[in-house]
């Protein structure tokens, strides 16, 4: 497996060394740079062009979910993963519209990191277990308040194909390459699924697929 050059940020020394050695002891990343906040961060990304950036949420100078979007809006291929200490869907919203693939909570990090990078590789999105509960039981007593039952069932065999593999971070035309279809019959497909689903953008298609444990 090819190493990963992978830059690092967190404004707690400990907690990015420790970082550090995990990533080492992994054998899946190659740390070319580290960083103690945000803005420096952007430096050493723009000296780095790593393959991937795992950085906290919570930073000085600059925060870790804008970081995150302007390293994203630079370079599109540069996956990211989120730490923080909370499994707050505020902060999980705002993270994926800026770009990440992962978000992970600090106090499972250790057991999370490999399976985390493993499933960025494959181009997958990959959430902390807790995160993904609490994803879960807000969307049930979402359902519940509305007096709804699932709406997956709504869906049609193609759409929930192709929700699949854009929640997976597929574009139009790499899931349609994929379904052997035409990209303005996938964008079809993604119309009616957020219709039918009452999704508004990406985020929400990779929050929805998360909660029914379509993807992990």
């Amino acid at each position: 497996m090819k190493l990963l050059k992978t830059v690092v940020a967190d404004d707690h020394d400990v907690v990015r060394k420790g970082l550090v050695f995990l990533l080492s002891r992994s054998k899946r990343a190659e740390v070319v740079g580290e960083a103690r906040d945000g803005r420096e961060l952007l430096k050493v990304v723009e000296e780095q062009s790593p393959d991937l950036v795992i950085l906290d949420i919570a930073m000085p100078s600059l925060n870790g979910i804008d970081a995150a979007a302007q390293i994203h809006k630079q370079n599109p291929k540069i996956a990211l993963i989120v730490l923080s200490m909370f499994a707050d869907e505020d902060y999980i919203i705002r993270a994926l519209n800026a770009g990440i693939s992962g978000y992970l909570l600090k106090d499972t990090v250790e057991g999370d990191l490999v399976p985390a990078i493993d499933a960025i590789s494959q181009g997958r999105h990959f959430f902390s277990a807790a995160i993904s509960e609490v994803l879960l039981d807000d969307y049930m007593r979402q359902l519940k308040q509305k007096g709804l039952t699932d709406s997956y069932d709504l869906l049609t065999e193609r759409e929930k194909e192709v929700l699949q593999l854009l929640a997976e971070g597929s574009t139009n035309k790499e899931a349609a390459v994929t379904l052997n279809l035409s990209p303005l019959t996938v964008e079809t497909h993604r119309s009616h699924i957020m219709e039918k689903l009452n999704l508004h953008n990406t985020a929400e298609i990779v929050l929805y697929a998360v909660r029914k444990k379509i993807v992990f």
